[in-house]
């Protein structure tokens, strides 16, 4: 991940840099030799995500392509608060670090995870797990499709809930490879530091538009952003509503910016068809590939 932003880029390693003293940790070490098992740990992962996708980000408007809107999925809103203007880069570093710091935190006392559902019947998924569940034992985390759901709650619970879903026939299951119940209220006691920790922040209006997950809109308020900021640790990625708000626009190119090509595929599943150009910014061969296209 990063190997070519590593070797080239003197401003995304101080980024790394940054968050390596904030987390007491050589994240460049651990991105590019392991192990494996630390790299995944959240308080490592999150800011160095983030910087990963800031460092792409920065040669993307570098080359004269810059956003008419932005969005993050969970917390990919954090590096999409730099994108928009809302916080520098730098800070999205120490949000993230503490983000990943307090997350990791509560995960380790509570014992859950996520689990995605794929199927065709979104509502009878829904009724089947208000009819099958206590409100707050297994939440809705991400409503990312028409077609996928993901659910957080306690591990034995998501256990349960997959053999539900197999015996009613309503899709198919798969654990997520996440270190906790992300985006439910297992994480109250995170969000409650984290939105103490943010008060800390100075947050200005967004120069671009950003497309925030807790209510699939745009904020403009800082102090309103600030308060998604936070919520969004115990509420749903609404992303199915986000991308919604754009298949409205007459003419969309996608630009998915750090590792893997999830959105991209998501983008698919809510509606965007093949005319729709989509682009994986994930190394600088294809950052220059798309600067040549557009």
């Amino acid at each position: 991940m990063a190997a070519d932003l590593f070797k080239t880029d003197p401003a995304f390693r101080a980024l790394v840099d940054r968050a390596s003293q904030r987390v007491g940790r050589d994240l460049e070490q651990l991105c590019q030799a392991g192990p494996q098992r630390e790299l995944a740990r959240t308080q490592y992962l999150q800011p160095l995500l983030v910087c990963v996708a800031l460092g792409y980000l920065r040669h993307l408007t570098g080359a004269g392509l810059t956003p008419a809107m932005v969005l993050g999925h969970s917390l990919g809103e954090i590096a999409a608060l730099a994108a928009s203007g809302i916080v520098g880069f730098e800070t999205a570093v120490d949000m993230a670090a503490k983000r990943g710091e307090l997350m990791e935190a509560v995960a380790m006392e509570a014992a859950g995870g996520m689990i995605a559902v794929t199927g065709p019947d979104r509502e009878a998924l829904l009724r089947l797990q208000a009819r099958s569940f206590p409100a707050a034992q297994l939440v809705l985390a991400n409503d990312n499709a028409p077609n996928q759901l993901v659910f957080s709650g306690a591990t034995t619970v998501l256990d349960q809930w997959a053999g539900l879903v197999a015996a009613e026939k309503l899709g198919h299951c798969r654990r997520l490879a996440v270190a906790g119940p992300w985006h439910s209220p297992l994480m109250a006691p995170a969000r409650e530091q984290f939105s103490l920790w943010l008060e800390t922040i100075e947050f200005q209006a967004p120069r671009v538009p950003l497309v925030f997950n807790v209510t699939g809109s745009t904020e403009n308020n800082p102090q309103g952003i600030r308060e998604l900021v936070a919520r969004s640790l115990v509420e749903p990625v609404r992303w199915r509503q986000a991308m919604a708000s754009l298949l409205a626009l007459p003419e969309v190119s996608f630009f998915e910016i750090g590792p893997g090509r999830v959105l991209s595929g998501l983008a698919r599943a809510n509606g965007f068809g093949e005319k729709t150009r989509i682009f994986n910014i994930n190394n600088l061969r294809g950052l220059e590939m798309a600067a040549r296209v557009c």
